[in-house]
């Protein structure tokens, strides 16, 4: 793929989690998640299909994913900025780690340290649901691989 993402790599989840703890209010918390998604690479609009589309999202989801040097590599856009923020997060816990590390990865504690299902709206916690089970599936088929 050729794709660059600081998720993962200059931007880790211990980064998010330590600096959204800097943050007394959910305002603040928010407007810090739809910065990050600022710092999401655009996808190709080529991408932008229903291949890529992930269902039970409200706002329209894309995930791709590619293997380099052992690790997955995830591409993802959304047509709503709040999404792409919580895209950022979850890239941040998963891109760039083996498939081992992904299935590992206790995304529940994650989430929990920083308090977040609980200040999204139901719909929006099934879509955070959907995206990292696609990561999760992904790596899942590519540990068989």
């Amino acid at each position: 793929m050729s794709f660059e993402s600081p998720f993962g790599k200059s931007i880790t989840s211990e980064d998010i989690v330590d600096t959204l703890s800097f943050f007394d209010d959910w305002e603040e918390r928010y407007k810090y998640i739809i910065d990050l998604g600022k710092e999401l690479p655009a996808m190709d609009d080529a991408k932008k299909t229903d291949d890529y589309l992930l269902r039970g999202c409200q706002s329209q989801v894309w995930i791709d994913s590619s293997a380099e040097n052992g690790a997955l590599v995830f591409e993802a856009d959304s047509d709503a900025h709040i999404v792409r923020g919580l895209l950022g997060m979850v890239l941040a816990a998963f891109n760039y780690k083996t498939p081992a590390e992904i299935i590992a990865f206790d995304v529940d504690e994650y989430f929990s340290q920083v308090d977040l299902v609980k200040h999204l709206s139901p719909t929006r916690g099934n879509g955070l649901r959907a995206m990292v089970q696609k990561i999760k599936d992904t790596a899942a088929a590519a540990s068989h691989e």
